[in-house]
């Protein structure tokens, strides 16, 4: 047994440091990066933000509206190879290509079946490798697998949170590790198990080791603001994913609920009786992809030697996702500025952060 002593850090933890600028407006910064990767064949042009390979984000309906804005969505792995085909079909005649999808698989032999089937369309050529305990050595055995099968395929694996894995995973044919253990908001696994790393410096630690072999990372959970995306990307990582912020609206999966609240509202009936008025509310659930409900919900049950480590949540119903995008690529745009960094390439090259004890104000509430 041994003990880091290191301070390990969250995005709550630190603050970025404003700079003198040349950049007079946030129209001047460049938030599109061409990605060009250690093993896949072509570049992509994007900004880093990818939906989450969750039931409730990495939805067809998200895909089409972040696509608009040139981000990435991680198709759950939960669609049909004939659904995930027809899709695909539909959505290059919109969109001309699908370089910002990526298809999930797991790690069995029918999750390979499957994405055998999609590969051969011809449709796309991003992979999403996603297990919980990216330490097993079946991910890097499936890795070498579907590697050799597809030379020329961009593939995402993960997750974890060290340097040592993260630079195996790419030695062995990965071009993005995705990086976290246990940050997410409906992810119970720090509790359950006892098991994790703070993603602020899990990012650093990663990002320094992916970029030394030629690798990049995707930062996968703990981003709660639009501030978090940008001191993500400040703190080196080439793509960040988003499970929370993008849930909840109505191009995010997960059933809708009406609940009926009193307000302090007063009205009189028709019989001159004064009640409180009352008002409909709707809700969305987001669950992460280990709880209970969904396993019960895709694998019929969760299996006597594993334990939930995902939560059910209901969150207040949000709408069209376009005003989070906008607000997420603002916050972007306007760090940019606050740094000096022209290309969103650039922010950890303009970042110095300070650690902090406290970063907002939550007087009139936690927004």
């Amino acid at each position: 047994m041994r003990i880091y002593d290191d301070i390990q850090l969250d995005y709550q933890d630190v603050l970025l440091r404003p700079k003198r600028s040349t950049l007079a407006s946030r129209s001047q910064v460049d938030i599109i990066r061409e990605y060009n990767f250690k093993w896949a064949s072509s570049a992509i042009k994007g900004t880093g933000i990818i939906a989450a390979n969750m039931a409730t984000t990495g939805t067809f309906e998200m895909a089409k509206a972040l696509e608009k804005h040139n981000l990435f969505c991680a198709l759950h792995k939960h669609y049909d190879a004939k659904e995930l085909v027809v899709f695909l079909k539909e959505n290059q005649k919109q969109f001309k290509n699908n370089d910002l999808i990526f298809i999930s698989s797991g790690v069995g032999q029918n999750d390979y079946d499957k994405l055998a089937d999609v590969m051969a369309s011809k449709l796309v050529n991003n992979i999403c490798i996603d297990v919980a305990n990216g330490y097993s050595p079946y991910l890097i055995q499936y890795v070498q697998k579907v590697r050799k099968q597809f030379p020329k395929a961009l593939i995402m694996a993960g997750n974890v949170v060290t340097g040592d894995m993260t630079e195996d995973l790419i030695l062995n044919g990965v071009d993005i590790v995705k990086v976290g253990i246990g940050p997410g908001s409906v992810c119970t696994t720090r509790k359950l198990t006892g098991v994790g790393r703070p993603q602020f410096s899990t990012v650093i630690e990663c990002a320094d080791a992916a970029h030394g072999v030629g690798g990049m990372i995707c930062a996968d959970g703990g981003c709660t603001v639009p501030g978090d995306v940008c001191k993500s990307l400040c703190a080196g990582a080439d793509f960040v994913m988003l499970g929370g912020m993008l849930a909840g609206h109505e191009e995010s999966g997960g059933e809708i609920s009406k609940k009926l609240y009193e307000t302090n509202e007063l009205a009189a009936k028709d019989n001159g009786e004064i009640s409180r008025i009352v008002q409909e509310k709707l809700f969305k659930k987001f669950y992460g992809m280990s709880s209970d409900y969904a396993q019960e919900k895709f694998y019929g049950g969760m299996k006597n030697y594993r334990a939930s480590e995902g939560k059910v949540v209901e969150i207040p119903f949000r709408g069209d996702i376009e005003h989070t995008i906008l607000a997420i690529l603002g916050g972007i745009r306007s760090a940019m500025t606050y740094i000096g960094a022209k290309r969103i390439k650039d922010m950890p090259k303009c970042a110095t952060f300070y650690r902090v004890n406290r970063q907002l104000n939550n007087i009139f509430g936690a927004e």
